[in-house]
């Protein structure tokens, strides 16, 4: 058997591993939306899967409709008798490894919660620590029900297998899963800025940032057409160089050399000039300012790195907007010579 011959699926027993009795013991998988009613009552197509969720579920965000219907439609009719569903038990950190016996069949006599059934005969239970952090990020998806593809030759490696994976002495996801880890949250926190904090605001959050970074700022009132939306200083007063005036765009298109140039010809001498967006620069905007050197550009990419160096200083406020908690990510080691 190979992943290339055998479709391989991953479930999951709820947040909180709620329905592993059902699995283990009742040797049952389960999906849950119980007010679906009985799934072979609908047309067998996507869309009347997506019409039925949305009358019994009128609440659910517009985006999740077509994943959950997606879930239910694969789970009765692409899930067959033979594939192999992985579920990771996060209850006794076991990899459970199993193949699908029965078709599927509504049966909330047997749980309320999870009445959408298929019988599964487990066959392998294996330690979490036998597979590469590729692998278990991929059984780690947010879906209860999902297919397997990216691992599925080391799952079928598992459960052919008549000893336990060893763990290998150097795991090359972990680089990848580390480096996915780093651009969820730098995208999460441009995503974030983009969507709630659009002109004014965002204007504000910079004077903040900078705040934490030491200066005084003064922010331009709404309505007023300046070109400067930000005045930053150290002293108290503002009469004390250096005076730095912010320009800051929100938008997502890339900052050209127009508005570069106009910023810088509102600085006067002995002051400085910063632009702070969201997006990019043209090639032309950070040609002009690489030669003046009392004018800074700064992109999406390095504000981030702004936040995250001053994230433990924001307010409750700003935090609240992006929430975030320090976390240690594993670092791939390398293999030893000699």
């Amino acid at each position: 058997m190979s992943a290339n011959e055998t479709i391989i699926w991953g479930i999951h027993a709820g947040k909180t591993g709620d329905a592993q009795n059902l699995f283990l013991k009742k040797e049952l998988i389960g999906l849950g939306w119980p007010e679906m009613g009985d799934l072979t009552q609908l047309k067998p197509d996507r869309e009347s899967f997506k019409a039925k969720m949305i009358l019994a579920y009128p609440n659910s965000k517009p985006g999740a409709v077509p994943v959950n219907a997606g879930q239910l439609f694969r789970f009765v009719y692409e899930l067959k008798v033979g594939d192999i569903v992985i579920y990771p038990s996060k209850i006794d950190s076991l990899v459970h490894i199993g193949k699908v016996e029965g078709t599927y069949k509504f049966e909330p006599s047997v749980d309320i919660n999870y009445p959408n059934l298929r019988v599964i005969k487990w066959i392998k239970a294996i330690p979490r620590i036998g597979f590469t952090q590729g692998a278990l990020n991929e059984i780690g998806s947010e879906m209860s029900f999902f297919q397997v593809k990216n691992y599925a030759d080391e799952f079928v490696s598992a459960l052919e297998s008549n000893k336990v994976p060893i763990p290998p002495k150097v795991d090359e996801t972990i680089a990848v899963i580390a480096d996915d880890i780093v651009q969820t949250t730098r995208d999460y926190i441009l995503k974030q800025l983009s969507r709630e904090m659009k002109g004014h605001p965002l204007e504000h959050f910079v004077g903040h940032l900078l705040e934490t970074m030491g200066y005084r700022t003064r922010i331009t009132p709404v309505g007023t057409d300046s070109g400067v939306d930000i005045i930053a200083h150290k002293d108290e007063l503002g009469f004390e160089p250096p005076i730095i005036k912010v320009q800051v765009k929100s938008g997502d298109g890339t900052v050209g050399d127009p508005v570069v140039s106009a910023l810088y010809g509102k600085v006067g001498t002995g002051e400085f000039g910063l632009i702070i967006t969201l997006s990019t620069f043209t090639n032309q905007a950070k040609t002009f300012a690489r030669n003046k050197t009392n004018l800074r550009l700064i992109d999406g990419e390095e504000l981030v790195n702004l936040i995250l160096e001053h994230y433990e200083q924001f307010d409750s406020r700003y935090k609240g907007l992006m929430p975030m908690k320090r976390v240690y990510i594993p670092e791939a080691l390398k293999d030893s010579e000699g």
